[in-house]
């Protein structure tokens, strides 16, 4: 018998007679199972993460759950509706577009505007050479420095890129893993030379490694050793920086790497409970430092399958933490996240329609109830964004914001049969991703045994037949196409010079400072990294103030740790 909502159990009373006709009606005429005509019918009972779709949905698919148990209220235990009861009525999302290109006084220059556009935080992008432990010297950085980020090479570097701006009011994300400690320690170490201490620093280091493994293959360390140096930072920052987050785990990675949505929902979770685990076994405890544990999602453009990814997200995590890791302190039981949208939506064909793609994926991402957002910029297929396009995609969030009156009602879509069935399946997948990793032994034995990588592997493989037969439509580029050639766009270019001109000023550096001092501090680090009672995060601030390179103090602490190799997986 068809089910309808019941006030006061929650959403399974029996449904009238009256209701039991109309259903039979509807069965007969709407839903009698007639072919879609156009591109793109051969998928549309399916979510781009293949979850089987029905024409309509209602109270039948929701008969299960049950109001105070699985949604609650906004700011209301499991979190499903959103961890603050007013939604954005008392404030905003933070709106924190991704910049770092060149050198630091370019990407300096870049902060600067996008501040006085109204931008309310900065985040960090960081050339490859950085983000995986190398100068801007050295052989592996030739042809790439500056490219997709900023070189930072020393704390003369975090120093220029932070000129003028006040370290103490903005927050700062930065999106680091491999050097994440050592770049946390720049940063530390650029604001106590204004003047700013450690405690009033504000803002989130990525530092996830795990997915690193996972995904997007930047790591330098062997997993296990590398997890130490994560669990140190974590202890560090949670003593001295209480408006620090000490990291943000990314599923953004691991979707943009090609998964589903629900592997990037189970495999970002999984990958916070595995840090959770080892915090907890370093001897910490949970409600030190949960509260300032952060996560970072990817909104792509199947719309409501984002909505009730992130929704679900929530509710598993207040569940967990309460539950299994026996968290008293309910800041502990709320997931607070950033959300970007998606890079691998975005086409290089017709690019100015991404500017479309973003806007769908920005209003999914804030009826999902993101705390801070990034917009992605048209260009950026194609390059870093320009100034231009970057103040469309800034501006894309304004909109959202100020025009839309989207933010009036906290979680708007509660209650709907649809999105509440949809975040019921994405937790159910999770779970059954759940109990596949804990088959082997966690997450750290799941990536040495390739199990991550090929789940990915096969979803992206799915994804990308699905469009080659026309199953899905892309506009632009297996749908509705130009013949012609896209027109000519002004893309930002990084020149030749400027790797030049930045692989002599680390060169500057080193003959400048204090060479005994350098040996010295570079030695302690080491002596630390052997030693697993010494945390390492002092050691790596007195590298940076002592001028040590990035690549310097990575190759210091390789010769305790070593390089790590990937094993294939086919």
């Amino acid at each position: 018998m068809a089910k309808m909502i019941d006030r006061a159990s929650g959403l399974g009373a029996p449904a009238t007679p009256e209701f039991e006709a109309q259903h039979q009606a509807w069965e007969g005429s709407a839903a009698a199972g007639r072919p879609r005509v156009g591109p793109g019918s051969g998928a549309v009972d399916r979510t781009i993460s293949d979850v089987p779709l029905k024409a309509v949905y209602g109270p039948q698919d929701v008969a299960h759950l049950d109001l105070a148990r699985d949604l609650a209220y906004p700011g209301q235990y499991p979190y499903t509706r959103g961890i603050h009861a007013n939604g954005y009525r008392d404030r905003l999302w933070t709106m924190r577009q991704f910049a770092g290109f060149g050198n630091a006084k370019q990407t300096n220059e870049r902060y600067h505007f996008l501040l006085s556009q109204g931008q309310t935080g900065l985040s960090v992008a960081f050339d490859m050479p950085t983000l995986m432990g190398y100068d801007s010297d050295a052989p592996q950085s030739r042809g790439e420095v500056g490219r997709c980020g900023v070189a930072i090479d020393s704390l003369a570097d975090m120093e220029v890129l932070f000129d003028g701006i006040d370290m103490g009011k903005i927050t700062t994300s930065m999106t680091i893993n491999g050097p994440a400690a050592i770049a946390v320690a720049q940063y530390i170490a650029a604001a106590e030379k204004k003047g700013i201490s450690r405690a009033e620093l504000g803002g989130t280091i990525q530092a996830d490694i795990l997915k690193e493994y996972i995904a997007q293959k930047e790591w330098i360390f062997p997993p296990r050793p590398h997890m130490r140096v994560i669990v140190d930072m974590i202890e560090f920052c949670t003593a001295q920086m209480p408006k620090w987050n000490t990291i943000s785990i990314s599923g953004y990675h691991i979707r943009e790497a090609g998964s589903t949505a629900a592997q990037e929902l189970a495999f970002t979770l999984a990958d916070g409970f595995a840090y959770v685990e080892a915090c907890m076994a370093a001897g910490m405890d949970v409600d030190s430092f949960a509260p300032r544990l952060s996560f970072f999602f990817n909104s792509h453009i199947d719309f409501f399958e984002e909505i009730a990814k992130f929704r679900a997200a929530r509710r598993i995590y207040a569940r967990r933490m309460r539950d299994r890791y026996g968290a008293k302190n309910p800041k502990s039981w709320q997931l607070r996240f950033h959300t970007q949208t998606a890079g691998c939506s975005a086409t290089a064909q017709q690019p100015e329609n991404n500017i479309v793609r973003v806007a769908y994926e920005a209003m999914a991402a804030v009826l999902g109830g993101t705390q801070s957002l990034h917009t992605n910029s048209m260009d950026e297929v194609l390059a870093l964004p320009t100034e231009k396009s970057v103040e469309i995609a800034l501006r894309t969030q304004q909109v959202l914001a100020y025009e839309t009156n989207v933010t009036n009602v906290a979680d708007p879509l509660g209650g709907s049969y649809f999105v509440e069935a949809l975040t019921d399946e994405m937790e159910r997948q999770a779970e059954a991703y759940f109990a596949q990793i804990e088959e082997y032994g966690g997450v750290v034995e799941a990536i040495e045994a390739g199990f991550f990588q090929k789940e990915i592997a096969e979803a992206s493989y799915r994804y990308q037949r699905s469009i080659e037969a026309k199953d899905r439509v892309v506009v632009g580029v297996n749908a509705f196409a130009r013949d012609e050639k896209p027109g000519d766009m002004d893309l930002l270019k990084i020149t030749e010079e400027v790797e030049r001109a930045q692989a002599r000023s680390v060169q500057d550096v080193r003959a400048n400072r204090d060479a005994a001092n350098v040996r010295a501090s570079l030695e302690r680090l080491q002596r630390a990294c052997r030693d697993p009672k010494d945390n390492l995060m002092p050691h790596l601030i007195d590298c940076v103030n002592a001028y040590c390179t990035e690549g310097e103090i990575t190759e210091a602490m390789v010769q305790v740790y070593g390089r790590y190799t990937e094993r294939s997986v086919f």
